[in-house]
């Protein structure tokens, strides 16, 4: 990422398309954890006008937040072998988080699109679980990234745990509230948007 601070420039588009991300799914959001059926088109219905809008929002925020991580894998910069090996790990993380926004956003098209589906719990869950699968590893890298670069270990730490810990819960109940790896993105980002630049 060129010019001045491209940390805390990355970090600033990983938090805002964390925050998007947020606010999109807040719009109905008991639909979630709602066990019926019939309960849950209910309240989509009565609710239509704001969940469509909150599933682009959530599309827009699924989108931005890769990009912000592409900005940070440039944003390495260095010859020697740490920051080298930083920069893989963070090309590898931001390429996961890129591969996996497409099947998301798909599965966000369907829900605006037609709620009685989304309601019923009908169609294949398999764009869900190719998005979760993939931020795990994204997680996984992301963490090797900064224990690699001179950031604050706990950062590192933070995300490498996270990507074990929310891999078991994907495999055991193939269901993963999505919010989980924004929390874990999101603080990074605003770790990033304070990381104390490289000098010229």
């Amino acid at each position: 990422m060129s010019g001045k601070y491209p940390y805390r420039r990355a970090g600033a588009v990983i938090v805002a398309g964390t925050v998007v991300w947020f606010v999109g799914i807040s719009p109905v959001s008991r639909v979630y954890i709602t066990p019926d059926a019939a309960e849950r088109l209910r309240m989509l219905q009565a609710g239509q006008r704001g969940w469509v809008v909150g599933q682009h929002l959530t599309a827009a925020g699924t989108v931005a937040v890769p990009v912000g991580f592409a900005a940070y894998a440039s944003a390495v910069q260095g010859t020697d072998a740490s920051h080298r090996q930083g920069k893989k790990w963070a090309v590898a993380a931001a390429a996961a988080l890129l591969a996996g926004a497409p099947p998301f956003v798909y599965s966000l098209t369907r829900r605006a699109s037609d709620l009685e589906r989304f309601a019923d719990r009908r169609g294949s869950n398999a764009p869900f679980l190719l998005y979760s699968g993939l931020h795990v590893v994204a997680l996984a890298a992301l963490g090797g990234s900064l224990l690699t670069l001179p950031a604050k270990r706990w950062i590192g730490i933070t995300a490498a745990a996270s990507a074990p810990v929310y891999g078991a819960i994907l495999v055991a109940k193939k269901d993963i509230p999505p919010f989980c790896f924004y929390l874990v993105e999101g603080l990074t980002g605003a770790y990033l948007m304070t990381w104390k630049e490289p000098k010229s």
